[in-house]
């Protein structure tokens, strides 16, 4: 027999899903200065949505960026305190002529429902706040455990405002465990906990030539040029088998165990499924000694993500231009300590400047890689969470993205974090016509709801 709470949740599935879509429909576009009045939008709808629904001290906290959303309702004595966390700033929808429909414009189709922001974060985090309403109406106000709620609006450009926060004010965010929806299943049906996120640092190169942008005919052949700087530079940070050149950079990588390794082994994945419906390439890159799935979880990496700078507009312009940028990042491993693999970074590109230019290599932000053990009362409560939706056992994964704040959490609060995410892989993340299965925004629902509930009936101490 479902419980009350489980029974509210269904009984308004058509409701929460509209809320969603409401939610959705707000372009809180957090890198982009001229969303910055529908960030702060976002993040009032959503206040005023946790006092609606009977959680207590709910304000806006301003940060030097985007504010933070914070609620709490603390009143189970002898109960763990859950610190539940998400963000609620998307990513650009470039390029939008890849768009089937408008990317703030929530559209259902195939069972999933279709806008910038679905999965990532907006569609699981509002599972947070759907599941603490079910449970408040069940409870006659009440929860079953202590809860603190953290909202955050600068998660696609770095989290400084939250880390910052939780550095300064640990005492605030006091808890027992963090819960992050921002994570995906390893399949269809396959209920997943990730137990483990790569580390991360994004950089700019800017290359400086001449003093001001050169006519290509009058000065081409003589002047230095950036661009070919930078080509230059960057063609030396990797080899053709996708291992990364700096040296040094692999002295701190420890490798997944073996019984990890086994447990990845057996995992429902096919590199060929992966390759065309996924990556959709011709072919895989990188380290082929290793497996995709190590390659994806336990490898360092760096790519190139842009290289803004000289003319891009329609036509044709023969400018030589006086400075490029390139923006890299490096995704990182355990024991790979951003900062000190930043200085290598730096000191390696700089060594390969070539004649005429100058460089200026900047960190933007960065985050360390996690592992979490699984041996804790809250990854039990949590499987046991899932098998009741799925009939199903988890199974526990890495992500080759990166969640900094998990990191932040476990240096400042001393915390365990639980990654419970209803993501598919498929779900175009970053991407044109990003999507969350319906179906999953109500199962990830009813997993909170049980998760809840457990952990209230049974108690493991308190914060």
């Amino acid at each position: 027999m479902p419980t009350e709470a489980l029974q509210f949740a269904r009984q308004n599935q058509s409701r929460f899903l509209d809320q969603l879509k409401e939610l959705l429909r707000i372009p809180s576009i957090s890198t982009l200065p001229e969303h910055r009045g529908d960030v702060r939008r976002a993040a009032e709808v959503l206040a005023a949505e946790l006092k609606r629904i009977g959680m207590e001290n709910v304000q806006l906290i301003e940060t030097s960026g985007h504010p933070l959303v914070y609620a709490d309702w603390l009143h189970a004595a002898g109960k763990p305190t859950c610190l539940c966390y998400g963000h609620y700033d998307v990513q650009p929808p470039d390029p939008l002529e890849e768009w089937i429909s408008p990317p703030f414009e929530p559209t259902e189709r195939n069972g999933n429902i279709y806008a910038r922001g679905a999965v990532d974060d907006k569609g699981q985090m509002y599972m947070h706040v759907k599941a603490l309403e079910s449970l408040l109406h069940a409870h006659d106000g009440k929860l079953p455990l202590n809860v603190r709620l953290i909202l955050e609006g600068e998660e696609e450009v770095g989290g400084e405002g939250i880390a910052q926060f939780v550095r300064e004010h640990p005492e605030r965010l006091r808890a027992d465990f963090s819960l992050v929806s921002d994570t995906e299943m390893f399949a269809p049906d396959l209920p997943t906990l990730c137990v483990g996120l790569r580390g991360m640092i994004y950089t700019e190169i800017e290359a400086h030539g001449a003093a001001t942008d050169l006519h290509s005919g009058i000065y081409g052949g003589a002047a230095p040029n950036p661009f070919f700087a930078l080509c230059q530079v960057l063609a030396q940070l990797k080899d053709a088998n996708g291992h990364i050149l700096i040296p040094g950079v692999y002295d701190a990588v420890v490798p997944p165990s073996a019984e990890e390794l086994k447990a990845w082994a057996s995992l429902p994945f096919s590199e060929e499924e992966f390759l065309h419906n996924e990556v959709g390439s011709c072919a895989l890159t990188g380290e082929l000694e290793y497996s995709v799935l190590e390659r994806l979880w336990a490898r360092p990496t760096l790519e190139i993500h842009g290289m803004p700078g000289g003319f891009i507009g329609a036509g044709a312009k023969t400018v030589i231009p006086a400075k490029a940028i390139a923006k890299v990042s490096m995704r990182l491993v355990p024991e790979m300590e951003p900062q000190k693999i930043f200085n290598l970074y730096k000191q390696y590109v700089e060594s390969l400047c070539p004649s005429g230019i100058s460089l200026d290599v900047r960190l933007i932000h960065s985050g360390d890689a996690i592992v979490i053990g699984v041996d804790n009362p809250y990854i039990e409560a949590a499987t046991a969470a899932l098998h009741q939706v799925f009939g199903k056992d988890t199974v526990f994964i890495r992500s080759g993205g990166s969640i900094p704040i998990v990191g932040d959490f476990e240096r400042s609060l001393k915390i365990p974090s639980i990654m419970m995410g209803f993501g598919l892989p498929d779900d175009n993340l970053h991407a044109p016509n990003e999507k969350f299965c319906i179906a999953n925004f109500h199962r990830g629902i009813e997993s909170l709801i049980h998760f809840f509930e457990m952990l209230g009936a049974e108690g493991h101490g308190e914060a």
